[in-house]
């Protein structure tokens, strides 16, 4: 009897705690959520980013949406929240184009305001939206930040793309949002009469693409180009490596070029899927690149004979666009570090630390085989001097004075 006690009571006190668990946990959830004017809402749904809610209750015939978003998990004095509308109704650019309702924490004051975004480099600036909003307020009790407002859409509207953010304050200034996969993929679109939904593209997927774009071109770019020109500076120097440099030479930089290519695609996309985002010095030397390889390419496929009056000209403009390449690659591919955002690019500090040994060690190569290859060009012209006043002081140029007969 003691032992079935005991055990009622371990499965009693197991039972009470889950209940008050689920009944915690209920609490969070849209269906628990009161408001301070006891206003009540159609309809509500827990977002699947970033802590928030929204409640809201709509006319179809008169296009009257009447929402209240919350925003929990806010632990700074000094933050912004934001829900919006794209007017374009484009899920997979979903923040250009969208027609904020913001709210802003600074010095323990909040203030709602609307802002039109025209793209992700946006401050948040208060403005008129494309749509009438009228009871534009918001609240901040404990951790959460609470919006109130009623938009007039057109009527008929059955859905919408909508998007949320949060973010840190300068002063009273919004800043930029963290980069991660919850603030990027913190967009759906929301049927407002079923309460069905549509997630938006991923921001896993996002972020995937952006990694391959820099592999690729840190692969051709930054490394095998740069190996490449190694290979046709140090290596020709001795002559039992001849033809065999150049075949590795052009395989290298061809490689180079190809994949190169790969990359420029796939940052073209990139710029095509995120027309707000623009790194305009980083696009530019992209560009840059592109053509500097292309002209390359048919630099290979015009080469003169050795011999050729316009051989020397032609190598002064190999060497040139070559060296020229090399560079502003490697410039450019920091630029791409630094293109990222500071929340994003702690991710990347690795990949970054990986490619700057990498170019160390190539350069401290490169150095090494500069200072060995001086050293055997000397003592071959100094051999070849040697071999030629000897030549010179005999009479069969072999350095062997002819016998008298």
């Amino acid at each position: 009897m003691g032992r079935t006690n005991l055990m009622l009571r371990i499965v009693l006190l197991i039972s009470v705690l889950s209940s008050m668990m689920f009944g915690s946990s209920a609490q969070t959830t849209c269906k628990g959520q009161t408001f301070n004017n006891n206003k009540v809402y159609a309809t509500c749904r827990d977002l699947p980013h970033l802590s928030s809610y929204l409640h809201w209750s709509y006319v179809q015939s008169t296009g009257k949406l009447d929402i209240a978003f919350r925003h929990a998990g806010i632990t700074s004095s000094s933050n912004w929240v934001a829900w919006a509308i794209n007017k374009n109704n484009d899920l997979q650019s979903a923040m250009s184009g969208a027609q904020a309702i913001v709210a802003t924490t600074t010095g323990g004051t909040t203030k709602a305001y609307t802002s039109p975004i025209a793209s992700a480099n946006t401050q948040l600036t208060e403005g008129n939206i494309s749509y009438a909003t009228t009871g534009v307020s918001a609240t901040y009790q404990g951790s959460e930040v609470t919006i109130y407002a009623t938009v007039t859409l057109p009527k008929g509207t059955t859905s919408i793309v909508h998007l949320w953010q949060d973010g840190a304050m300068s002063g009273s200034t919004p800043q930029i949002h963290a980069q991660n996969s919850a603030n990027l993929d913190s967009k759906e679109k929301l049927d407002l009469v079923s309460g069905s939904s549509q997630a938006g593209s991923s921001g896993g997927s996002l972020r995937r693409r952006r990694n391959v774009h820099g592999v690729l071109n840190a692969l051709s770019w930054g490394i095998l180009m740069p190996i490449g020109a190694i290979i046709a500076r140090y290596v020709k120097v001795f002559p039992s490596a001849d033809p065999a440099w150049f075949y590795l030479h052009v395989t290298c930089q061809t490689s180079a070029y190809i994949i190169g290519v790969a990359g420029w695609g796939t940052g073209l996309k990139l710029g095509s899927d995120t027309p707000g985002v623009t790194y305009h010095t980083h696009r530019t030397l992209g560009i840059i690149l592109f053509c500097f390889g292309t002209l390359q390419l048919f630099a290979l496929l015009l080469r003169p004979n050795k011999d050729h009056k316009y051989r020397p000209y032609w190598n002064i403009y190999h060497y040139l666009i070559g060296y020229g390449t090399i560079a502003i690659s490697i410039v450019n591919i920091f630029k791409g570090f630094s293109a990222l955002e500071k929340s994003a690019q702690d991710r990347y500090d690795n990949w970054k630390h990986a490619y700057i040994g990498i170019i160390a060690g190539l350069g401290g190569l490169a150095l090494l085989l500069e200072g060995f290859t001086w050293i055997v060009v000397l003592k071959r012209k100094k051999t070849e001097g040697k071999m030629s006043h000897n030549g010179a002081n005999g009479a069969n140029g072999y350095g062997v004075r002819p016998q008298n007969v």
